[in-house]
């Protein structure tokens, strides 16, 4: 039985160790890596790794986590945890060595999942109680020749300076949210990008880009977002564009979480499943997927099949660009994967304002710039 619920299962009762945040960073002598552990008020809780993984943890696995971090000594662990939950001290102990064990297994592998679970008692991202991530669109600029459409252009007066980027990525870390996502518009086209994901970087969250992906084909430019600290990055591939097939063809061998998505519309339909056939050839493992009309929704659930048939993970969580149809429309049709927008994720708009998703405009939860993250899910 998982060891992460054995424990939890039997006593439920059990008063949860404290809320806060704690921090614990490698000795000089040990392989360099962060973690970062956020309490809840139930027990559970989130362990970021490395400001690159986040994984979610139920009451006992917290715990671990908890006296991992404080370096309690593995015996003191579980003599505690045995009187804590009354089960005998081997169990304990066996159970909190593999606990650490599986720790040192993710913190030693490259280009994990942004939401990685290894072993661990997967709790749906969705369905948390908290916020876990923004998705904020820096900016709706575009590039010359790409239709208006893919970004409300006129939604907003101005752009967010650097200044008051980080003032809102400072707000959230004190909030307890991990795990930012810069989209738009172009992210790119934000000159300040570095600076920003450094900023995340230097909080300890967790940095994801949406991007077309023409400025990552510059190596040099790729090469300056990794060293200021992004963790994952989608592609929202042009077919028609070798910029942008030569900007994955540059990523894959990076230490750097990729997934590909392609908006499926009517001039691309045809070709689509070969697209994906040539992705999985170059070694791309996931992807994404959104239709452009309401009339491709069939195909669309359909190249899922064939994404799958061919190896590809399916990544529906992840924003993707406005389109009638995406991965989160239709997978929450279905009550069992209830939607997160407005309370697992939030989406900034360039001048601040809150939406619970992209595309909500009619939905302004407040402005960042002067409210507070936990008076805004109280608004949808």
């Amino acid at each position: 039985m998982n060891i992460l619920n054995r424990i939890t299962d039997r006593f439920s009762k059990v008063q949860p160790l404290p809320v806060g945040t704690h921090h614990l960073q490698a000795a000089a002598d040990e392989k360099p890596y962060r973690l970062h552990l956020r309490l809840h008020a139930d027990g559970s809780g989130i362990l970021i790794l490395n400001a690159s993984t986040v994984l979610q943890l139920n009451p006992t696995a917290a715990e671990y986590a908890f006296h991992f971090i404080k370096g309690t000594s593995p015996q003191e662990a579980a003599k505690q945890i045995s009187a804590r939950y009354r089960v005998n001290k081997k169990t304990a102990l066996d159970d909190f060595t593999n606990f650490t064990d599986q720790i040192h297994t993710l913190i030693s592998t490259p280009d994990l999942d942004p939401a990685s679970f290894l072993n661990f008692e997967r709790v749906q991202p969705h369905t948390a109680e908290s916020t876990l991530r923004l998705d904020c669109a820096i900016t709706y600029r575009l590039p010359e020749h790409t239709q208006a459409e893919y970004a409300p252009v006129k939604r907003v007066d101005r752009e967010l300076t650097t200044g008051e980027w980080q003032a809102i990525m400072d707000k959230a870390w004190q909030a307890g949210i991990p795990h930012i996502i810069f989209t738009g518009g172009e992210a790119t086209l934000r000159e300040d990008l570095p600076q920003l994901i450094a900023h995340a970087e230097k909080n300890g969250q967790v940095c994801g880009l949406l991007t077309d992906g023409p400025k990552l084909a510059e190596k040099e430019y790729l090469q300056t977002l990794l060293q200021t600290g992004l963790d994952h990055v989608m592609i929202v591939i042009q077919p028609h564009d070798p910029l942008s097939w030569k900007a994955i063809e540059i990523i894959l061998p990076q230490d750097l979480f990729l997934t590909v998505h392609l908006t499926i519309h009517n001039e691309n339909v045809k070709d689509a499943e070969e697209i994906l056939q040539k992705l999985a050839y170059l070694g791309v493992e996931n992807i994404s997927l959104s239709a452009a009309d309401d009339d491709l929704v069939d195909e669309m659930l359909e190249l899922q099949s064939v994404a799958q048939g061919l190896g590809l993970t399916i990544r529906w969580d992840l924003p993707v660009p406005y389109s009638a149809s995406h991965p989160v429309a239709i997978e929450t049709m279905d009550d069992n994967v209830p939607s997160g927008a407005g309370k697992t994720w939030l989406y900034i708009e360039p001048d601040g304002d809150v939406l619970p998703a992209q595309g909500q405009a009619d939905k302004v939860l407040g402005n960042l710039l002067k409210d507070n993250f936990e008076d805004l899910p109280k608004r949808i």
